[in-house]
């Protein structure tokens, strides 16, 4: 069976996000999205479970897709899933640099290879802390936040 884990903070959960996951699901039998655990605390930041409450609502209807809290280190996280594969999307050039760093190390350490999806050009703006700085001056954000079809 073909794993692979989509891991981060989804503090909150974007249309960026959820473009990844509907493109990196053909990919694999089975896709398993990492919440980051309450082992970090961010001023105002939901709770894991809420967190992954509101994804699992998003994919109830997709058999393939789990969600699951992680701590520590994704290739541990991926070890224990028995993913081969960690999915990252890649917004710009500074986030290519980033993840290509992480994913050298990743696969040094564990062997488990990184695949990049590159964000569709709508969504390269968008990121978590940008719809959590926008709620903070009091903007709709539903715009940049996935709905149930």
């Amino acid at each position: 069976m073909r794993t692979g884990i989509f891991v981060g903070s989804f503090n909150p959960f974007t249309v960026g996000h959820d473009s990844i996951v509907k493109r990196a699901l053909p990919l694999f039998d089975r896709l398993v999205i990492g919440v980051v655990g309450d082992q970090v605390h961010k001023p105002g930041m939901p709770s894991a479970e809420e967190r992954m409450r509101a994804i699992s609502i998003l994919y109830a209807d997709e058999p393939r897709i789990e969600v699951k809290p992680y701590y520590g280190l994704a290739v541990d996280f991926a070890k224990t899933e028995n993913a081969h594969f960690i999915v990252k999307g890649v917004r710009s050039a500074k986030d290519f640099e980033y993840e290509r760093e992480q994913a050298d190390i990743n696969r040094m350490l564990s062997g488990i290879e990184t695949i990049l999806l590159y964000s569709e050009p709508q969504y390269s703006s968008i990121s978590s802390s940008m719809v959590r700085e926008l709620e903070h001056f009091g903007v709709d954000t539903t715009v940049f936040l996935p709905h149930k079809q």
